[in-house]
């Protein structure tokens, strides 16, 4: 595979990422897709989604985790209810990720990952102890599947990450960084962000955003890629420089528009490949 293709975040059934059906018209070579809902995730499904991967030229990367009844409405919100820290559905949103890296092996893809939710910075948080064995049970399930796992940057700041890393001692995990995400949480700038974590970066989202009014109390506003404050030149150069070669994948969530959608995917895919040329690879 050629250095940094380029790919998109695609759904089947679940999730905000595009139909497979757009990734191919925009003729990317890579996705990372939302995993299906669990009545979908089934082994006929699995070759069905396969044979059509094959036929578009796709190569599947990344398999992401989600759950019913997250929402992105505001920031409590997602504190109160996305990924495996909300104590009352932890149980069974982890069986569900064991069984997503289930249907992720199925599809061949040695990637799973997954927004893990607000993790308590104080080490001595009984939560924050929760969370910690989870994931490791998480990240044993996927390596008997022969698979890494990948947490989404973005509700954490980059220095509470790391501490997190190092604690849950998994060879087997590493990070999907988004920049966009450091943005609308206010957690760090997503440059400085990516120098500090960069040698666990293994996957990434190409997304941008704007800071808020008051960063980290209320969301910042994501736009198309290229018109918010990321930096997408220097994102690239810094990824560059910390040795990643993998996919610059794009994620635009909105899925209620569909024809804007893809357009602002084309347009996104157009910038990334003219800033490749730019750096020369």
């Amino acid at each position: 595979m050629e250095k940094w293709p380029i790919g998109v975040f695609t759904s089947i059934d679940a999730g905000l990422g595009v139909k497979l059906e757009v990734a191919r018209e925009l003729k990317v070579p890579t996705m990372h897709l939302h995993a299906p809902a669990q009545s979908t995730r089934t082994p006929e499904n699995a070759k069905e989604f396969l044979a059509k991967l094959k036929e578009a030229g796709i190569t599947l990367t990344v398999v992401f985790g989600g759950f019913e009844g997250e929402s992105y409405a505001d920031i409590p919100t997602v504190s109160r209810t996305v990924g495996l820290v909300p104590r009352e559905t932890r149980a069974a949103r982890t069986q569900e990720m064991k069984e997503i890296s289930d249907f992720a092996k199925l599809l061949g893809c040695r990637v799973i990952a997954l927004h893990l939710g607000f993790v308590p910075h104080d080490a001595k948080d009984p939560l924050y102890g929760e969370v910690l064995k989870v994931t490791q049970e998480v990240c044993d399930h996927a390596k008997r599947n022969g698979q890494n796992l990948h947490l989404e940057t973005g509700q954490e700041t980059p220095e509470a990450l790391l501490q997190f890393l190092h604690d849950v001692n998994r060879d087997n995990l590493f990070i999907n960084f988004d920049p966009a995400n450091l943005i609308l949480y206010g957690t760090g700038k997503p440059i400085d962000a990516l120098k500090k974590v960069g040698r666990y970066v293994r996957s990434c989202h190409c997304k941008d955003a704007k800071w808020a009014t008051w960063p980290g109390k209320e969301w910042g506003q994501e736009v198309p890629l290229g018109q918010g404050d990321v930096g997408m030149e220097q994102f690239l150069r810094t990824l560059q420089s910390l040795g990643y070669d993998g996919p610059l994948t794009i994620e635009r969530e909105i899925p209620q528009e569909p024809a804007r959608q893809k357009a602002e995917i084309g347009h996104a895919i157009q910038l990334l490949t003219e800033l490749k040329k730019k750096i020369g690879i």
